[in-house]
This record gives structure tokens, sequence and C-alpha cells, in this order.
């Protein structure tokens, strides 16, 4: 008898490799994000998807306001054609950023994904900025 973990049975290790290979392409984590950012190394730009209200009372230091409905070729024209994108919204339970990259994939524009999104940031023990 197996257990739902094994169950089905677990991609060859061929498989497993080139699908979490694949993962980085899309999404990068906290703590990566956080690095950069406090090292100087500003080779993304961070998009807070959220609501503006709902970001001012809590958002990353450094990310750039832009909503996902908002997203289109005006509002980033004075980003360059490869400027990468790095999006995050409120959490896991959140598909603000799911919407923000498809907006940005739509347009061109290399986009990932910051897993976790604020409630990451916040369980790594990051800070957040206030405006209220």
């Amino acid at each position: 008898m197996h257990s739902n973990v094994v169950r089905p049975k677990p991609a060859p290790s061929e498989e497993a490799l080139r699908h979490f290979q694949d993962l980085l392409r899309f999404e990068t984590d906290c703590w990566d994000v956080h690095y950069a950012m406090s090292n100087d190394l500003h080779d993304f730009v961070l998009l807070d998807v959220r609501g503006i209200e709902v970001a001012k009372r809590g958002y990353i230091k450094g990310a750039v306001f832009m909503p996902h409905a908002t997203i289109n070729e005006a509002a980033l024209a004075e980003y360059p054609d490869d400027t990468c994108f790095v999006v995050y919204c409120a959490g896991p339970h959140c598909n603000a950023t799911e919407k923000a990259a498809i907006r940005l994939a739509r347009l061109g524009r290399p986009v990932k994904k910051m897993i976790g999104g604020v409630t990451g940031w916040l369980d790594e023990g990051f800070e957040l900025e206030c405006d209220e």
C-alpha cells in the first residue's frame, strides 16, 4: 500500500530537473529579491500589483505601485523593452500576480513572480514601509 504522497509515482529525475529549473525562469523568492535590493543589484523592477490603497498600508521599499488592471503600454513606457518585472501581491491566497504576469507577457515584457508576496516577505522577517 502506498500513500497519496508517492501515488502517482514521482517523475523521473530528468523530468524533475527540467521542471524545477523551468520554475526558476518564472519565479523568484523573497530572499533573492531582498538580497538584490539590499545590495543595489537593480536588474529588475519590483511591481506591487495590488490596489494602491491596500499597498499604502504596507509595501516593499523600492517597489513601484502598478495595480494589475493598470498595466498597459502607456504605464510601461518609461521602461526599456528588456526590463525584467518581478510582480508581487498579498500572498499565496491572491492571484493578482498571475493577472499582472499575463498582462506583462502579452505586452512582450519579461516577468517573474515573487512567490509568497507580502505574506512571504513578512514570514522571512523583512519589513514593510507604510504611507499611513
